[in-house]
């Protein structure tokens, strides 16, 4: 069964000098303020669409290495993710760098890494941003 999950976002004001409040509709557990300053120089206690991309990221990668693992025959005791998203302004979200440090008992580093990869080509937010350069570093704890 397919599910649809929502949020909106409501904006005052131009880019430069406009703001906006981004909630997460569907959870419910809150609203965030976004500003262009927060997204293009520093957050400021402001969210950006980079950090929430880098959120889902980093929480779908693992949902997926986790799985891949599993049908493998190893459970992760802990898998730790970094999604490091990039924006330049004037070109665009120019690249996304995965960070995972993993404790998987009985798995070798290549076995994980190969597990990892697997997971970076197949979670769906990897998918979903096929048109951006996604790269990996992966090890065990």
């Amino acid at each position: 069964m397919a599910t649809v999950r929502h949020a909106h976002t409501v904006w005052e004001g131009n880019l430069l000098q406009g703001s906006g409040v981004v909630s997460l509709d569907s959870s419910g557990i809150g609203s965030y303020p976004v500003t262009w300053a927060s997204r293009a120089e520093q957050p400021a206690g402001k969210t950006s669409p980079e950090e929430l991309i880098a959120a889902a990221h980093s929480s779908c990668f693992s949902m997926a290495l986790s799985h891949a693992l599993a049908g493998d025959g190893h459970t992760a005791t802990r898998l730790e993710t970094k999604a490091d998203v990039t924006f330049q302004p004037g070109e665009g979200i120019t690249g996304i760098h995965l960070t995972v440090r993993g404790e998987v008992p009985g798995l070798d580093a290549a076995g994980f890494q190969k597990a990892a990869e697997g997971a970076k080509e197949n979670c769906p937010v990897s998918q979903a941003l096929t048109g951006t350069k996604i790269t990996l570093d992966a090890e065990l704890a």
